[in-house]
């Protein structure tokens, strides 16, 4: 599914075309996402200008000055820029039109998401119970020691849980515990705080690399100007079962941890 480096990619990659843009019309194809798309927004967003777009966690923001209107890629949902007069595709599902030009959801299994609110949006249910963003000063090795006392989950589950740490997906999770030497089965509880300030640099330096490069390029998902992420070219371990360890020369391994695809090499994580 997009991860945050590809979520920040869609990010900066509509942000010239729709920010600061004012909405001429929303149209609703399919109203049944993950959530039910709010049948007032063509009433609600037309005349209206596109003020900011953020990202929190996999989250888009995009902000009017009544309201924010939360989207979300879900499995394999992308966003584009195209001509408002493109025909739709069986799997576009919502436009919103800025005058010649519309941002347009693309969503096959549509477990994205499109939702609107008035209140301050950081106390919006999906946002309120966010953990720290990966790239901000407050995600340390700290954080991670203090919030996994005491308990059991495998650190792999630890770091992908959104009350932890946002956007910390599975390839990123392999790719980061790899480089921090530590074995993604290990209990969270029992890691030292020397190793998870290993493992917050290796989060940060590889979603920035990620981010730099353009994503990582999945089955679905391609940047908002039609070209594909690099960062796959990169994957130290994702993916890579039965191939050579960068560090060792092992074979890479693989295992399923909470119905998540893992990859390890056994000499070089402990």
């Amino acid at each position: 599914m997009p991860e945050l480096p590809e979520v920040e990619t869609t990010r900066q990659g509509i942000a010239p075309f729709i920010l600061g843009k004012t909405v001429s019309r929303v149209t609703i194809r399919q109203p049944s996402l993950r959530w039910p798309v709010p049948s007032e927004l063509p009433e609600r967003l037309p005349r209206h200008k596109l003020k900011t777009l953020k990202r929190r966690g996999k989250y888009l923001l995009l902000g009017f000055r009544h309201g924010t209107l939360i989207m979300h890629l879900g499995m394999s949902g992308s966003l584009r820029v195209l001509p408002a007069n493109t025909p739709p595709e069986k799997h576009d599902h919502f436009d919103l039109v800025f005058g010649r030009q519309c941002l347009r959801l693309r969503d096959p299994r549509r477990f994205g998401a499109v939702l609107w609110t008035t209140d301050p949006v950081e106390q919006h249910p999906l946002i309120a119970s966010l953990g720290p963003e990966p790239l901000s000063e407050s995600f340390t090795g700290r954080h991670l020691f203090n919030r996994s006392r005491n308990r059991k989950v495998t650190v792999k589950q630890f770091i992908m849980d959104g009350k932890t740490v946002v956007g910390v997906g599975n390839i990123y999770a392999n790719e980061a515990l790899y480089q921090a030497g530590i074995l993604p089965t290990r209990p969270c509880g029992g890691i030292s705080a020397a190793r998870y300030e290993r493992l917050a640099q290796a989060v940060k330096e590889i979603l920035a690399r990620a981010i730099k490069s353009g994503g990582t390029t999945l089955q679905d998902f391609t940047q908002a100007d039609g070209k594909p992420g690099y960062f796959a070219q990169e994957l130290q371990v994702y993916g890579r079962q039965g191939e050579a360890c960068p560090g060792c020369g092992a074979a890479i391994r693989h295992i399923v941890i909470g119905q998540r695809s893992s990859y390890y090499c056994r000499h070089c994580q402990h």
